[in-house]
């Protein structure tokens, strides 16, 4: 079946590797991220567990009675929302096991399933891919001048990348990056984004594990995540947050368990803190850093309109500081590097940090405004001479990421500054 508005993605070359070292790959992400047509950017056949036509239910008790049954046809063989029925990992893994062959299956999901029914992780046999929405440049909304390998590997850059409106970046917040919105309005992505929450609210919570839950409750932490968007708040303060602006109580247990449920659903990606080798008296937080899989979600759930966000652009500051994290993860995962965010108790905080796989790591500042860079580019050479002097790992690149920048340089004291819009992996 073949999409002629199907776009390519960063994460295929992943793919393409894993099919030729594991004998099945799973692709893991939020719904509607675009899972099922990358599967089928690689599958000779496929069978949907949860499909359109009425017999799913009729298809996911075939999977449990005959499960051979569901594993006949050309590999790759695409096996979508395999999680209807969870019998068919060690089925699957039986089968790579007798034959030996790489590539056979793909499986992709949407919720990590209850482990009950698995009896082994499929360790040697499986590996996962996770699947983010689509970044600005899968989109189409950036040039891709830029690579962020490079700068992570310290190469020189100077370029002209062109006037960036932020009526054009606020927009692009608002849609986000889940394939099937990327040629709506503004006004259109919000429509369809609230529907989708609903929908996860009403529908994909319960079948997630049987259980019944708050609703009510549900929505309103969703929102206090999305007030919370890009902040390294606890749980308590979550809790507190409910009760401040919505005048409910919920109980800590209560947001704990829901936060399990929504990360289950691949709705949040957090980002962990990074601790750089430091023989020193600095200490770091070990607090996550709050994001929503796509910044679109928290916009669609606070009601923000291009309108609100003009008139309020300390709000919006987070929101794209969200969209370019969101970007850096896809771009660095294509390099095998790790993400995670900085924040000590000298109250020294980078937004972002990756880590390369011969253990260098690269400090990133996101802001808004050119008029915003040399301050990050301060803060950054700072964190890092203040590293150096208690002979801990120092970064190897500093680097600001800018919305409104038309360049991407190195300035003279070694920091680079690179736009949103110009970059790719």
């Amino acid at each position: 079946m073949e999409n002629t508005n199907y776009k390519k993605r960063i994460v295929e070359d992943k793919l393409d590797e894993y099919l030729k070292l594991f004998g099945a790959v799973c692709i893991e992400g939020a719904k509607y991220c675009g899972k099922t047509w990358l599967g089928r950017s690689r599958a000779n056949s496929e069978i949907l567990l949860h499909n359109t036509t009425g017999e799913t239910s009729n298809i996911i008790q075939l999977a449990k009675i005959s499960p051979e049954s569901i594993l006949q046809g050309d590999n790759p063989r695409l096996i979508d929302e395999w999680q209807e029925a969870t019998n068919l990992w060690d089925e699957i893994r039986i089968d790579v096991d007798k034959s030996g062959l790489k590539g056979q299956y793909i499986l992709t999901g949407s919720s990590t399933p209850r482990r009950e029914n698995i009896s082994h992780s499929g360790a040697g046999r499986f590996g996962k891919i996770h699947l983010r929405p689509m970044s600005l440049y899968e989109s189409g909304d950036s040039s891709g001048k830029v690579s962020l390998q490079d700068i992570c590997e310290g190469k020189k850059i100077a370029i002209s990348t062109g006037d960036v409106k932020l009526k054009d970046l606020i927009h692009l917040v608002i849609r986000g990056g889940f394939p099937g919105f990327i040629n709506y309005t503004s006004k259109e992505a919000s429509h369809a984004l609230k529907e989708y929450i609903k929908l996860i609210i009403d529908d994909d919570l319960y079948r997630l594990d049987g259980k019944k839950r708050n609703k009510r409750k549900v929505r309103l932490l969703l929102k206090s995540l999305a007030r919370n968007e890009s902040t390294t708040v606890t749980n308590k303060i979550l809790k507190e947050d409910i009760k401040e602006y919505d005048s409910e109580d919920i109980n800590i247990d209560t947001v704990t368990e829901y936060l399990d449920v929504l990360d289950r659903l691949y709705l949040l990606d957090n980002d962990e803190p990074f601790s750089p080798n430091v023989r020193s008296r600095i200490r770091v937080r070990q607090a996550q850093k709050r994001h929503f899989v796509d910044p679109s979600l928290a916009c669609a759930l606070l009601n923000l309109t291009e309108e609100k966000l003009l008139d309020d652009l300390n709000t919006f500051g987070f929101l794209f500081e969200a969209m370019v994290e969101r970007d850096l993860k896809i771009y660095a995962d294509s390099f095998n590097a790790n993400n995670y965010h900085y924040q000590d108790y000298n109250n020294k905080e980078v937004d972002h940090v990756i880590e390369l796989e011969n253990g260098d790591w690269c400090c990133f500042e996101i802001k808004l405004g050119v008029n915003e860079i040399e301050d990050a580019a301060k803060n950054l050479i700072t964190i890092r001479d203040r590293i150096k002097e208690v002979g801990g790992h120092e970064p190897s690149v500093l680097c600001v990421i800018c919305g409104m920048s038309n360049a991407a340089y190195i300035r003279e004291d070694g920091v680079y500054v690179v736009p949103i819009t110009a970059l790719k992996n």
